[in-house]
C-alpha cells in the first residue's frame, strides 16, 4: 500500500489527536442506580446522553430520546451576546465509576468554547431518587447566565403547576412559575432542581430543569451547580405524594408542630416589654396552667421593636429600640418562665413601617430600591446576615421574615434602569430580568438561612410577604406564606372568613386552579384569630377546628388576649389539644372538595397508619350531601388499604356524633350530610382489618 506524503501527515495528525485525548471509545454505556431507579448513560461519539431511566418501583421506563443532556448559556470575555452550549459542544474525556455503581463522574472538554465540565450522577441506598450536578471550569474569562442541569427530549413530561404571574404591581397577582417540579404521565417520575428559583419546564418536547444566574468566572475558578434530582413513584397517579415525601425527607429541619403566640393583634406597633410580658403570662396561665395544653413553643414580638431613629450603617441593622432591653433580656426571662422561647418579626426588605431606616443606608451607598432594600445589595445583605445570626445565636428561636421581595400588592426587582416597583415591570418582556433578580436574591437569602440554622439548630424560620411557594424553600426554611391573601380574613361572619382564606387555599392547591406542588403542613396562613367574645362558643369552636384542620404544623395564635372570656380560653385550649393529637396526620394533609368561593362543599383530610381526620364545610345556604371514598387520593397508604380496615368515627364536636356515620370502611363510599353553613369534623380511629 502506498501513501502520499499528505496522507501520511493526516494519519500522524489523527494519531497525535487521539494520543492527547481520552475520549471513551469502548464501554460506551454505564448504569447507576439502586432498588428504586436506574439511569443508563451513554457517550456515543464522545457526547454524553441519558439513554434510559428505569423506574423499578413502578416497573416503567421514562420515554427519553438520547439527544441532549444539559446546556449552558454563557457570555465570553467582554461580549454582551449570550451563547448557548449543549451536549454536542463537549466531548467526554474520562469517567470514574464508584465500586458500588451508585455514582459516576464524567470529565468533559469543551470543543467549541473554552470551558470544561465535570458531571456527577449520584444515588444512595434506600432513596427513591438520584441527583445530577455540573461543575463548570472556564479556560478564559466568561459569565455564566443560565445552567440547564437537565435538558432531555421526552414526550411524556408535563408541568403540573398552572400559573405564571411575575408582576410588580397588582394585588394578589404573584404566582412566579419557579421552583415547581415536573412529572411524567406514564412512567411516574418527578424532576426538578434543588433551588427554589429554578425554572423546571417543558418546552418544545424538552424536559428542562435550569436556573438563571450571573456568575463571572476566571480561568482556574469553578462554579458548581445546584443539584438536579429525579425520583420515582409506584403509580403515576400518586407521583405528587412521592415527590412531597422526598421534600419531607430532605427538609432543613424535621416537620414539627410549632404552636405560638404573636403580639400583632394585641398591640400592633405599640408592643413593648411590659405589655408583651403581660400577654405571655396571661396566655400561659389560661392555656397551659389552667387547661393543660402543652406549652407554646414560642412567644413572638411582631413589628415595633426595631429602632429606626439610628443610622443602621453605623450601629448595625435592626437595632432594638428603648421599649425593650438591648438584648431582650427581660422578654427572654418571661418566655422562659412559660417554658417557651422568644420569636421576632424582621422585614428583610425593610417594609411595613421600617422604611425610615432606608435614607441613611442610601446616603452611605448601600443598594436600595424604591422604596425598599435590594435582596442582592452586598452591604445591607451582609449586615442583615450578621444581625440575624447574632439573634439566632443568642437564643431567638423563631423568625417571621416579612417582606422579602415585596408584599401583597407590590413586588420590587433590582433591574438596571428601574427604581424597582414600576408598573411597567409587569410587562412580560422584563420577565427574564425579574427572574434573574429573584434567582440571585434567593441564593443570597439561602446563605443567610443556612447560617441561622448553624447558629441555632432549633430555629424556626418563616418567609412571609413577597415570598413564593416553592417546596424547595423547605430545604432552607420551615414554612412559607400562603401567597395572594391578606392577614385579616375578610367577611362579616366566620363562614365568610373561612371561605375567604380557604378560597386562597383552593386557588393554590386545587388541580383545576394553580395546582401548586407544596405541602399544606408547611403553609403560614395567618390564623386562627380571636379578637372579641361577641360570638357563640359553638361558632368559635367550629371555626377554630376548621382552621386547624387545614393541616399546617405552624399554628400561630392571633389574639386580643385581655378581651377573651373563660369560654374562649376553653375552646382555644381544646383546639390546641386536638391539633396536638392530630398533628401526625398533618404530614399527609390535603384539601378536598369544591371551591369555597362558589359556596361548594370542601374540606381537609390527613392520615397515618393508625388514625385520620376529615373536616367539611358547607358555606352555602342549602343542605348538601358530600360523598368520599377512603382511598389513596385522601392520603391512606397502600399498606393500610390492603388490610381493608374499618374505622370507628368520632368527633371533637360531641353534639354532632349522633348525626354522623358510626364507622367507615376503606375503599367504600362515605356520605356526610351538611346543613347550610355547617362544619363537621370527623376522626377515624381503631382500624380493624376486614381483609380476607
Amino acid at each position: 500500500m502506498h501513501w502520499s506524503h499528505l496522507s501520511f501527515r493526516f494519519f500522524c495528525l489523527i494519531v497525535v489527536l487521539l494520543a492527547n485525548s481520552t475520549l471513551l471509545l469502548a464501554d460506551e454505556t454505564v448504569s447507576i442506580g439502586n432498588d428504586y431507579l436506574t439511569r443508563e448513560i451513554s457517550w456515543e461519539k464522545g457526547h454524553l446522553v441519558t439513554k434510559s431511566l428505569t423506574n423499578h418501583l413502578g416497573a416503567t421506563q421514562v420515554a427519553i430520546a438520547a439527544e441532549d443532556e444539559f446546556a449552558l448559556t454563557v457570555r465570553l470575555g467582554d461580549s454582551d451576546q449570550d451563547v448557548r452550549l449543549s451536549t454536542g459542544d463537549f466531548a467526554v474525556q474520562s469517567k470514574t465509576l464508584a465500586a458500588d455503581k451508585m455514582s459516576v463522574e464524567f470529565q468533559l472538554a469543551g470543543t467549541t468554547a473554552p470551558v470544561d465540565l465535570t458531571i456527577r450522577y449520584t444515588t444512595k441506598s434506600g432513596q427513591p431518587w438520584m441527583t445530577k450536578q455540573l461543575s463548570i471550569r472556564p479556560r478564559q474569562p466568561l459569565q455564566i447566565r443560565k445552567v440547564e442541569v437537565e435538558s432531555l427530549s421526552s414526550t411524556e413530561a408535563y408541568a403540573p403547576y398552572r400559573a405564571d404571574q411575575m408582576t410588580s404591581k397588582g394585588p394578589s397577582a404573584w404566582r412566579p412559575p419557579l421552583g415547581q417540579p415536573l412529572y411524567t404521565k406514564k412512567s411516574g417520575t418527578w424532576w426538578g432542581i434543588e433551588f427554589p428559583a429554578a425554572r423546571n419546564e417543558v418546552r418544545e418536547g424538552r424536559l428542562i430543569c435550569g436556573y438563571l444566574t450571573q456568575a463571572d468566572l476566571q480561568p482556574g475558578e469553578t462554579l458548581t451547580s445546584y443539584q438536579a434530582v429525579v425520583g420515582v413513584a409506584d403509580d403515576p397517579d400518586f407521583v405528587k405524594d412521592a415527590f412531597l415525601d422526598y421534600i419531607d425527607k430532605t427538609r432543613a429541619r424535621p416537620l414539627r408542630l410549632q404552636t405560638q403566640y404573636n403580639s400583632w393583634f394585641d398591640y400592633n406597633r405599640e408592643v413593648n416589654a411590659d405589655n408583651f410580658a403581660a400577654s405571655v403570662r396571661k396566655v400561659n396561665e389560661e392555656l397551659v396552667l389552667k387547661r393543660g395544653a402543652a406549652p407554646l413553643r414560642v412567644y413572638a414580638i411582631d413589628a415595633g421593636w426595631q429602632d429606626m431613629t439610628k443610622d443602621w450603617t453605623k450601629v448595625g441593622v435592626w437595632p432594638v429600640n428603648a421599649k425593650f432591653d438591648p438584648n431582650f433580656e427581660s422578654s427572654r426571662r418571661e418566655v422562659a418562665e412559660a417554658k417557651s422561647a422568644l420569636g421576632l418579626w424582621v422585614s428583610p426588605g425593610c417594609l411595613f413601617g421600617s422604611q425610615q431606616a432606608i435614607p441613611k443606608m442610601r446616603e452611605a451607598g448601600w443598594r436600595t430600591l424604591d422604596p425598599w432594600m435590594s435582596m442582592t445589595g452586598p452591604h445591607y445583605m451582609d449586615a442583615l446576615e450578621q444581625r440575624l445570626v447574632q439573634l439566632a445565636s443568642s437564643g431567638v428561636s423563631y423568625f417571621k421574615l416579612d417582606g422579602v421581595f415585596g408584599h401583597l400588592r407590590t413586588r420590587n426587582f433590582d433591574i438596571d434602569g428601574f427604581q424597582g416597583g414600576e408598573k411597567t415591570l409587569n410587562e412580560a418582556k422584563y420577565d427574564e430580568a425579574k427572574e434573574r433578580y429573584l434567582s440571585l436574591g434567593s441564593q443570597r437569602l439561602m446563605k443567610i438561612f443556612g447560617s441561622m440554622g448553624e447558629a441555632n439548630p432549633d430555629v424556626y424560620i418563616v418567609i412571609s410577604n413577597g415570598a413564593y411557594l416553592s417546596p424547595w424553600w423547605l430545604q432552607h426554611v420551615d414554612a412559607v406564606w400562603l401567597i395572594n391573601v391578606g392577614d385579616h380574613a375578610r367577611g362579616d361572619d366566620r363562614t365568610a372568613q373561612l371561605a375567604y382564606r380557604d378560597g386562597a387555599y383552593y386557588q393554590m392547591a386545587a388541580a383545576t386552579a394553580d395546582n401548586t406542588q407544596f405541602p399544606l403542613n408547611s403553609v403560614f396562613n395567618h390564623e386562627p384569630k380571636k379578637v372579641s367574645s361577641d360570638e357563640a362558643p359553638d361558632v368559635f369552636r367550629r371555626y377554630l377546628l376548621m382552621s386547624l384542620s387545614r393541616g399546617t404544623g405552624f399554628v400561630e395564635l392571633y389574639l386580643h388576649t385581655f378581651s377573651l372570656n373563660e369560654s374562649d380560653w376553653d375552646q382555644l385550649g381544646d383546639g390546641l389539644k386536638w391539633v396536638q393529637r392530630m398533628f401526625p396526620a398533618f404530614r399527609q394533609a390535603r384539601m378536598i372538595g369544591g371551591d369555597p368561593r362558589r359556596a361548594e362543599v370542601y374540606g381537609y383530610t390527613g392520615w397515618t397508619e393508625e388514625l385520620g381526620y376529615l373536616s367539611l364545610h358547607n358555606p352555602s345556604d342549602e343542605t348538601r350531601e358530600f360523598q368520599i371514598t377512603l382511598d389513596r387520593t385522601l392520603g391512606l397508604s397502600k399498606e393500610v388499604l390492603e388490610r381493608h380496615p374499618t374505622f370507628l368515627i368520632s368527633s371533637p364536636l360531641a353534639q354532632d356524633e349522633p348525626l354522623l356515620p358510626k364507622q367507615a370502611t376503606a375503599g367504600e363510599p362515605l356520605t356526610v350530610t351538611l346543613p347550610p353553613k355547617a362544619i363537621r369534623v370527623l376522626e377515624f380511629s381503631g382500624p380493624q382489618s376486614t381483609a380476607p
